[in-house]
């Protein structure tokens, strides 16, 4: 089965509650916000409030950052959040890419290789606080003494983690550890803080996998692959509508066509690439954002049944 995931964010509380109930009645398996502090609202009030009036729907960050996420709250809030839901959370964690968001609290931020460690780090210390374990680390990266998170204890016993991610090393770790690995397919920060360069070439993708499965090697169930999607057009001239972001991307037509990370053409033509993708790459769960809510949900069942 294929799984499509919604990113959004609110503007206010009467939208944000009617489309966390279309997205559920649509049949999107999980509502996600995006967690930049300062230029977003906050994804656990906002998912916390979606929960009031949602009920089957998974609810989670995508992803937060954790160079500026300290274990000991994030995992505070992803416990809060399943707790009432009812066993709905999920947590997403990346290395996080903005120098503006380590400034606004009182940080540079770290290489790659530094953001790399502390994710991993981070992450290993607040599935380890979610399971119940006390948690000690001393580390340039992060320091945690004696952390332990009594109350709220989480509703599920494990809370699924998806690590969302291009760098090879945290690829690596995600497949060894992570429930979901999400592909973000996005290579160097441009200056501007935000934008990427992009790893959507067929030989990237094939080298992103890779390391997924290097480091699933001996898992008895390896990780899903799950794709960021950045441009969902249903309509009947996909080379037309792939035109601008092939351009702004270094790609051809054809080759942005065949990535998973865009979903463009007919109805028929966007069934047939989830399904090409799924035997190609392996990839079973897509995130696409808020603008794709309408357009898929009217086929959502075709796609969630591609094969």
């Amino acid at each position: 089965m294929v799984t499509f995931t919604l990113q959004a964010s609110p503007s206010d509380a009467a939208s944000w509650a009617d489309l966390a109930r279309r997205a559920e009645r649509a049949g999107f398996d999980a509502l996600t916000c995006a967690d930049h502090p300062g230029a977003v609202a906050t994804p656990f009030v906002a998912l916390a409030a979606a929960a009031a009036v949602t009920s089957t729907i998974g609810l989670g960050s995508y992803v937060s950052n954790a160079g500026v996420r300290e274990p000991m709250l994030l995992a505070a809030d992803v416990a809060t959040l399943d707790l009432v839901s009812g066993g709905r959370a999920r947590l997403g964690i990346g290395a996080g890419h903005t120098p503006a968001e380590w400034r606004a609290v009182g940080r540079e931020r770290p290489d790659v290789a530094g953001r790399v460690r502390r994710c991993m780090a981070v992450a290993e210390a607040v599935r380890a606080l979610l399971d119940g374990e006390e948690v000690t680390v001393d580390t340039p990266e992060l320091a945690l003494h004696a952390a332990r998170l009594e109350k709220p204890r989480p509703v599920q016993r494990r809370i699924p983690l998806t690590m969302g991610t291009a760098n090879s090393t945290l690829l690596r770790w995600a497949g060894a550890h992570a429930d979901v690995v999400g592909l973000a397919g996005l290579g160097r920060t441009l200056p501007d803080g935000y934008a990427h360069e992009v790893r959507w070439r067929e030989a990237d993708i094939e080298a992103q996998l890779a390391q997924v499965a290097a480091g699933a090697e001996g898992r008895a169930e390896p990780p899903e692959l799950e794709s960021l999607v950045q441009q969902v057009v249903v309509t009947d001239d996909a080379e037309a509508a792939a035109a601008q972001t092939a351009e702004d991307t270094g790609l051809s037509v054809a080759e942005l066509l065949a990535t998973p990370f865009v979903l463009i053409g007919t109805e028929d033509e966007i069934v047939a690439s989830v399904a090409a993708h799924r035997k190609r790459w392996g990839v079973t769960r897509y995130v696409v954002r808020k603008d794709a809510l309408d357009p898929l949900g009217a086929f959502l069942p075709r796609l969630m049944a591609a094969a």
